[in-house]
Protein backbone atom coordinates (compact mmCIF):
# COMPACT_ATOMS: atom_id res chain seq x y z
CA UNK A 1 0.00 0.00 0.00
CA UNK A 2 1.30 3.50 -1.28
CA UNK A 3 2.37 6.16 1.79
CA UNK A 4 -0.05 9.13 1.35
CA UNK A 5 2.20 12.22 1.62
CA UNK A 6 1.41 16.02 1.58
CA UNK A 7 3.88 18.37 1.03
CA UNK A 8 3.32 21.94 2.18
CA UNK A 9 6.50 24.46 0.88
CA UNK A 10 6.29 27.83 -0.65
CA UNK A 11 9.79 26.95 -3.19
CA UNK A 12 7.07 24.95 -5.77
CA UNK A 13 10.66 23.34 -7.26
CA UNK A 14 11.52 21.46 -4.07
CA UNK A 15 7.91 20.22 -3.45
CA UNK A 16 8.17 19.19 -7.42
CA UNK A 17 11.46 16.90 -7.00
CA UNK A 18 10.44 15.20 -3.79
CA UNK A 19 6.86 14.23 -5.71
CA UNK A 20 9.31 12.39 -8.21
CA UNK A 21 11.59 11.43 -5.88
CA UNK A 22 8.96 9.63 -3.85
CA UNK A 23 7.37 7.25 -6.01
CA UNK A 24 10.58 5.23 -6.32
CA UNK A 25 9.68 4.25 -2.77
CA UNK A 26 5.60 3.57 -2.98
CA UNK A 27 5.48 7.26 -1.30
CA UNK A 28 2.23 9.31 -3.34
CA UNK A 29 2.45 12.82 -2.71
CA UNK A 30 0.67 15.83 -3.81
CA UNK A 31 2.99 19.10 -3.26
CA UNK A 32 1.05 22.59 -2.68
CA UNK A 33 2.84 25.77 -2.25
CA UNK A 34 0.05 27.90 -0.15
CA UNK A 35 -0.19 27.60 3.71
CA UNK A 36 -4.20 27.77 3.69
CA UNK A 37 -4.64 25.10 0.69
CA UNK A 38 -2.50 22.71 2.57
CA UNK A 39 -4.59 23.22 5.86
CA UNK A 40 -7.52 23.07 3.45
CA UNK A 41 -6.44 20.01 1.49
CA UNK A 42 -5.28 18.35 4.82
CA UNK A 43 -9.01 18.67 6.47
CA UNK A 44 -10.67 17.61 3.14
CA UNK A 45 -8.21 14.33 2.74
CA UNK A 46 -6.55 11.38 4.70
CA UNK A 47 -2.74 11.90 4.42
CA UNK A 48 0.10 9.61 6.54
CA UNK A 49 2.22 11.97 6.53
CA UNK A 50 2.98 16.22 6.18
CA UNK A 51 5.98 17.52 5.15
CA UNK A 52 5.86 21.13 6.53
CA UNK A 53 8.23 23.76 5.81
CA UNK A 54 8.43 26.86 8.15
CA UNK A 55 9.78 29.78 6.64
CA UNK A 56 6.63 30.70 4.46
CA UNK A 57 5.57 34.07 3.96
CA UNK A 58 1.36 33.15 4.30
CA UNK A 59 1.72 31.56 7.35
CA UNK A 60 5.23 30.34 8.63
CA UNK A 61 5.05 26.59 9.03
CA UNK A 62 5.26 26.96 13.21
CA UNK A 63 1.62 28.41 13.03
CA UNK A 64 0.12 25.85 10.58
CA UNK A 65 1.62 23.17 12.74
CA UNK A 66 -0.38 24.41 15.88
CA UNK A 67 -3.02 24.74 13.71
CA UNK A 68 -3.21 21.23 12.17
CA UNK A 69 -2.53 20.07 15.60
CA UNK A 70 -6.13 21.10 16.38
CA UNK A 71 -7.69 18.58 14.45
CA UNK A 72 -5.17 16.16 13.55
CA UNK A 73 -2.76 13.55 14.90
CA UNK A 74 -0.91 12.89 11.21
CA UNK A 75 2.72 12.83 11.82
CA UNK A 76 4.58 16.34 10.51
CA UNK A 77 8.28 16.79 9.42
CA UNK A 78 9.18 20.31 9.87
CA UNK A 79 11.55 21.48 7.14
CA UNK A 80 13.78 24.74 7.48
CA UNK A 81 16.44 26.72 5.70
CA UNK A 82 17.47 27.62 9.65
CA UNK A 83 19.27 25.03 11.93
CA UNK A 84 19.02 27.24 15.70
CA UNK A 85 18.12 24.67 18.43
CA UNK A 86 15.38 27.43 19.01
CA UNK A 87 13.20 25.88 16.07
CA UNK A 88 13.77 22.44 16.73
CA UNK A 89 12.64 23.71 20.60
CA UNK A 90 9.26 25.12 19.21
CA UNK A 91 8.76 23.04 16.83
CA UNK A 92 8.54 19.97 18.89
CA UNK A 93 6.68 21.79 21.45
CA UNK A 94 4.10 22.64 19.22
CA UNK A 95 3.58 19.38 18.26
CA UNK A 96 6.22 18.32 15.69
CA UNK A 97 7.46 15.01 15.05
CA UNK A 98 10.45 15.33 13.53
CA UNK A 99 12.84 18.16 12.08
CA UNK A 100 15.07 18.18 9.37
CA UNK A 101 17.65 21.34 8.47
CA UNK A 102 17.70 22.29 4.50
CA UNK A 103 19.52 21.32 3.07
CA UNK A 104 19.15 17.60 3.22
CA UNK A 105 19.44 14.20 1.60
CA UNK A 106 15.85 13.12 0.12
CA UNK A 107 17.01 9.71 0.55
CA UNK A 108 17.13 11.04 4.66
CA UNK A 109 13.79 11.95 4.30
CA UNK A 110 12.46 8.66 3.20
CA UNK A 111 13.71 7.23 6.23
CA UNK A 112 12.46 9.15 8.65
CA UNK A 113 8.81 9.42 7.07
CA UNK A 114 8.79 4.46 6.65
CA UNK A 115 10.03 5.37 10.83
CA UNK A 116 7.31 7.37 12.18
CA UNK A 117 4.88 5.01 9.80
CA UNK A 118 7.01 1.84 11.99
CA UNK A 119 6.40 3.24 15.00
CA UNK A 120 2.43 3.55 14.17
CA UNK A 121 2.24 -0.05 12.85
CA UNK A 122 4.05 -1.35 15.60
CA UNK A 123 2.09 -0.09 18.33
CA UNK A 124 -1.50 -0.94 16.72
CA UNK A 125 -2.47 -4.48 18.52
CA UNK A 126 -4.72 -7.46 17.27
CA UNK A 127 -8.61 -6.87 17.78
CA UNK A 128 -9.50 -8.07 21.67
CA UNK A 129 -6.42 -6.58 23.39
CA UNK A 130 -6.52 -2.81 21.95
CA UNK A 131 -7.53 -0.86 25.12
CA UNK A 132 -5.43 0.01 28.43
CA UNK A 133 -6.95 1.63 30.89
CA UNK A 134 -5.51 3.93 33.89
CA UNK A 135 -7.95 6.07 35.98
CA UNK A 136 -9.86 7.98 33.76
CA UNK A 137 -7.04 7.72 31.15
CA UNK A 138 -8.35 5.12 28.49
CA UNK A 139 -6.34 4.64 25.03
CA UNK A 140 -7.77 2.45 22.10
CA UNK A 141 -4.05 1.07 20.34
CA UNK A 142 -5.85 0.67 17.00
CA UNK A 143 -7.40 3.94 16.48
CA UNK A 144 -4.56 5.31 18.39
CA UNK A 145 -7.60 7.76 19.87
CA UNK A 146 -7.05 8.55 23.83
CA UNK A 147 -9.05 9.80 26.16
CA UNK A 148 -8.94 11.25 29.50
CA UNK A 149 -11.65 12.20 31.90
CA UNK A 150 -13.86 11.60 29.53
CA UNK A 151 -12.53 13.91 26.79
CA UNK A 152 -10.86 13.31 23.94
CA UNK A 153 -7.31 14.70 23.43
CA UNK A 154 -4.93 14.98 20.07
CA UNK A 155 -1.86 13.74 20.62
CA UNK A 156 1.23 13.40 17.88
CA UNK A 157 3.10 10.28 17.12
CA UNK A 158 6.32 10.85 19.55
CA UNK A 159 3.75 11.50 22.84
CA UNK A 160 1.38 8.28 21.81
CA UNK A 161 4.34 6.22 21.63
CA UNK A 162 6.07 7.25 24.87
CA UNK A 163 2.64 7.00 26.45
CA UNK A 164 2.42 3.78 25.37
CA UNK A 165 5.60 3.07 26.52
CA UNK A 166 5.37 3.93 29.76
CA UNK A 167 1.85 2.66 30.18
CA UNK A 168 3.13 -0.60 28.96
CA UNK A 169 5.94 -0.65 32.09
CA UNK A 170 3.95 0.59 34.61
CA UNK A 171 5.80 1.04 38.20
CA UNK A 172 9.12 0.69 36.41
CA UNK A 173 11.41 3.46 36.16
CA UNK A 174 12.62 4.39 32.96
CA UNK A 175 15.52 6.46 32.21
CA UNK A 176 16.05 8.68 29.44
CA UNK A 177 18.67 6.40 28.13
CA UNK A 178 16.10 2.97 28.13
CA UNK A 179 13.57 5.72 26.67
CA UNK A 180 15.58 6.08 23.47
CA UNK A 181 16.34 2.20 23.29
CA UNK A 182 12.57 1.16 23.43
CA UNK A 183 11.49 3.53 21.27
CA UNK A 184 13.38 2.00 18.32
CA UNK A 185 13.84 3.40 14.68
CA UNK A 186 14.01 7.47 16.38
CA UNK A 187 17.09 9.19 15.42
CA UNK A 188 17.45 11.36 18.57
CA UNK A 189 20.00 12.41 17.44
CA UNK A 190 18.21 15.51 15.86
CA UNK A 191 17.88 16.57 19.18
CA UNK A 192 18.57 15.11 22.40
CA UNK A 193 16.21 17.18 24.37
CA UNK A 194 13.20 15.83 22.77
CA UNK A 195 12.36 13.47 25.27
CA UNK A 196 11.92 15.90 27.77
CA UNK A 197 10.06 18.44 25.85
CA UNK A 198 7.51 15.48 24.46
CA UNK A 199 7.06 14.50 28.09
CA UNK A 200 6.25 17.77 29.20
CA UNK A 201 3.73 18.16 26.44
CA UNK A 202 2.10 14.64 27.14
CA UNK A 203 1.77 15.95 31.02
CA UNK A 204 -0.25 18.80 30.12
CA UNK A 205 -2.41 17.38 27.52
CA UNK A 206 -3.17 14.67 30.04
CA UNK A 207 -4.40 17.32 32.85
CA UNK A 208 -1.07 16.14 34.90
CA UNK A 209 1.90 17.73 36.59
CA UNK A 210 5.15 17.27 37.61
CA UNK A 211 4.90 19.11 41.35
CA UNK A 212 1.48 16.97 41.82
CA UNK A 213 1.94 14.02 39.19
CA UNK A 214 -1.18 11.72 38.23
CA UNK A 215 0.37 9.24 35.45
CA UNK A 216 3.73 10.20 34.87
CA UNK A 217 6.42 11.07 37.95
CA UNK A 218 9.86 12.15 37.34
CA UNK A 219 12.66 10.71 39.20
CA UNK A 220 15.29 12.94 39.46
CA UNK A 221 18.44 11.49 38.31
CA UNK A 222 17.08 8.78 37.58
CA UNK A 223 13.86 9.48 34.67
CA UNK A 224 10.54 8.42 34.88
CA UNK A 225 8.03 6.34 35.92
CA UNK A 226 4.45 5.69 35.50
CA UNK A 227 2.57 5.39 38.79
CA UNK A 228 -1.31 4.18 37.97
CA UNK A 229 -1.80 0.47 37.58
CA UNK A 230 -2.96 -0.58 33.98
CA UNK A 231 -5.52 -2.51 32.94
CA UNK A 232 -5.27 -4.29 29.55
CA UNK A 233 -8.80 -4.80 28.28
Amino acid sequence: MKIKALIIDDDEKIGSLLSKFFLGFDIEAKAITSPTQGLVELKDSPYDVVILDIMMPEINGLDLCKEIRTFSNVPIIMLTARGETLDKIIGLEIGADDYMAKPFEPRELVARIQSLLRRIARNEKPLGSNTLIAKDLIVNLNTREVQVENEKIQLTTMEFDILILFMEHPGKVLSRDEVMDLLKGVDWNVFDRSIDINISRLRKKLNDSSKEPRFIKTIWGSGYIFIQEVQKV
